[in-house]
């Protein structure tokens, strides 16, 4: 994607916001055009939205912006709405799948803190957690319904998936004939485990550092984040513009860490993996995005929800 190509993609999002009348706040639809950008160029491959309204009217809107926008332009023809119990997000079906083969190899190095416990501590293998074994089953499930080999994205299953256990045979069958679906609803990948939305997030929207806690441990894990001090790590990125249009620092993603399990801030061995990795990724993109930063700066201890 050029910078002209960026342009004429943002031109496309906003009218076809204004043909759904969705108005939305100057910083709102800025940040819906870095997290749909994200996505388009690989940066990201999954986005929560948790801006822009509520369900089911922003699932709605959502759906009716994807059709128009992969109906004018091929840039977004990979993208598309997922929902999860009540959180909602976009994807990119080629980057998540990717993103979900890079979980079950070894070439991906995942850091969990389990917050089950006071003090949290780090595991390093989600085997040495129950939770994390968990999250490791539903990766195994995304990986039945996001394969790498021998499927076409336009025939990637945009439905409910209602039995998770039955997803291989599922997905071969919808492999077979195009989906009518606005969205891929996985709500049930969740049904019978105890892993929470916060620990599924920290994997899906790819960060290094996942909270570990279950279902029957969440007053436990707000209690040891609310009494800790965290670090927080934002990467942020400048976009390139076109002749006379500005361009400013703005956040891709941002994520915490308990401040006593990261004494090395950026220095810190997943820190420096993780910051090569996204520098990677920036490299085969730099016709979109000028720069990229990763930031670390200081919580204090403070009310928590998740």
């Amino acid at each position: 994607m050029e910078v002209a190509e960026m342009d004429e993609a943002l031109k496309v999002l906003d009218s076809s916001l204004s043909l759904i009348k969705w108005r939305l706040k100057f910083s709102t639809k800025r940040r819906l055009e870095i997290d749909i950008l994200a996505l388009c160029t690989g940066m990201r491959p999954a986005v929560m939205i948790d801006y822009g309204g509520k369900m089911p009217e922003l699932q709605e809107r959502l759906c009716q912006l994807m059709k128009l926008i992969q109906k004018e332009s091929p840039i977004f023809e990979h993208l598309r709405v997922m929902v999860i119990e009540d959180m909602i997000y976009l994807i990119h079906v080629r980057g998540l799948a990717e993103h979900v083969r890079l979980s079950l190899s070894s070439e991906a190095q995942l850091v969990f803190v389990d917050l089950e416990h006071d003090p949290p501590k780090m595991i390093t293998q989600a085997e040495k957690s129950p939770i994390g074994m968990q999250l490791v089953s539903i990766q195994k499930s995304f990986s039945l319904l996001f394969p790498q080999d021998g499927m076409k994205d336009d025939l990637l299953p945009c439905h409910r998936a209602d039995n998770m256990a039955d997803a291989k045979s599922s997905t071969n069958e919808l492999m077979t004939s195009q989906s009518s679906s606005a969205f891929i609803d996985l709500s049930s990948c969740m049904q019978d485990t105890q892993v929470t939305v916060p620990t599924l997030n920290g994997w899906l929207l790819g960060y290094p550092v996942v909270y570990l806690f279950g279902k029957e441990h969440i007053a436990d894990a707000i209690y040891n984040l609310s009494t800790k001090s965290l670090r927080l790590f934002k990467i942020s990125i400048t976009r390139n513009s076109a002749p006379n249009k500005g361009s400013q620092l703005e956040e891709l993603l941002s994520f915490s860490v308990p401040y006593d399990l990261s004494m090395g801030g950026r220095s810190e061995q997943w820190a420096e993996a993780f910051l090569a990795n996204m520098q990677e990724k920036w490299g085969r993109c730099k016709q979109v995005w000028r720069s990229l930063e990763m930031e670390v700066s200081e919580c204090y201890p403070q009310a928590i929800v998740l």
